[in-house]
C-alpha cells in the first residue's frame, strides 16, 4: 500500500514537472515517505485512543509533547513498525497514566530540576539525517527548549487539573530520554552528528 501510495504521487509529479531532476525526486520521494508515516501513525494511534476512551487525553498530551519536541529534537526510529510500537506506547500509555496518577508538588519539583539540567546538557539532539550543524541554531534550541522546560515545570506545580499537570511532567520525562545519549547508544545511532560537519 506505501509504495503504491508513493508511486502514484511520483508520477503526478513526474508527470507535472518533468524538469525535476533525480536527485529532487529522491528528496520529494524522502518527504512522501515521512507524511504518509506520518499520517498512517496518526491514523492507528488515534483509533486505539477512540477505542480506549482517551481520544481528548491523547490529543492534549501529544500538541504538549510536540512543543518540547520541535526545539529539542531528539531520537527517530530507524524502522516504521519500531517507530509505530515506541508512538504508541507513549501516546496511549502515557496519557492514560497520566489519568489517575498523583504527584505530589514537592517530587515535580525535584524532578523538574533534574530535568531542567537534562535539557540544558543534552537539547537539542540531532540526528544523521538532520544534524544540526550552525552553532547558533544549537544554542537557540538549547536555551529555547530549557525556558519551555521551566515554564512546564511550573504549569505543572500551578495548574490544579491532575491529568494536564501531569501532562507537562510526563512529556518532558519522555523527552528527556529521546535527547539522552544512553537511548542513542541502545538503539545504535550516533549522537552529535554535527560534529562530523564543519561549524557553521
Amino acid at each position: 500500500m506505501k509504495e503504491i501510495v508513493i508511486n502514484k504521487c511520483l508520477n503526478i509529479i513526474k508527470k507535472n514537472f518533468p524538469e525535476y531532476d533525480n536527485e529532487r525526486l529522491e528528496i520529494i520521494e524522502y518527504g512522501l515517505l515521512s507524511i504518509y508515516l506520518l499520517v498512517t501513525k496518526l491514523i492507528i494511534i488515534s483509533l486505539i485512543a477512540i477505542i480506549l476512551n482517551i481520544f481528548k487525553e491523547f490529543i492534549i498530551f501529544l500538541l504538549i509533547y510536540n512543543v518540547i519536541r520541535t526545539f529539542s529534537f531528539g531520537l527517530h526510529a530507524t524502522k516504521s513498525y519500531i517507530c509505530l510500537i515506541v508512538s504508541s506506547i507513549i501516546f496511549i500509555l502515557v496519557p492514560y497514566i497520566s489519568t489517575f496518577i498523583l504527584i505530589p508538588n514537592n517530587i515535580k519539583l525535584i524532578i523538574g530540576l533534574i530535568l531542567v539540567l537534562l535539557f540544558f546538557k543534552n537539547a537539542p539532539a540531532d540526528t544523521i539525517k538532520r544534524p544540526i550543524v550552525s552553532k547558533r541554531r544549537r544554542l537557540f534550541f538549547k536555551y529555547t527548549s530549557t525556558i519551555i522546560a521551566i515554564i512546564y515545570i511550573a504549569s505543572s506545580i500551578i495548574i490544579p487539573n491532575q491529568f494536564i499537570s501531569n501532562s507537562f511532567i510526563f512529556a518532558l520525562i519522555v523527552q528527556a530520554c529521546m535527547i539522552s545519549p544512553l537511548i542513542y547508544k541502545i538503539f545504535g545511532l550516533s549522537y552529535n552528528n554535527y560534529l562530523n560537519y564543519k561549524a557553521a
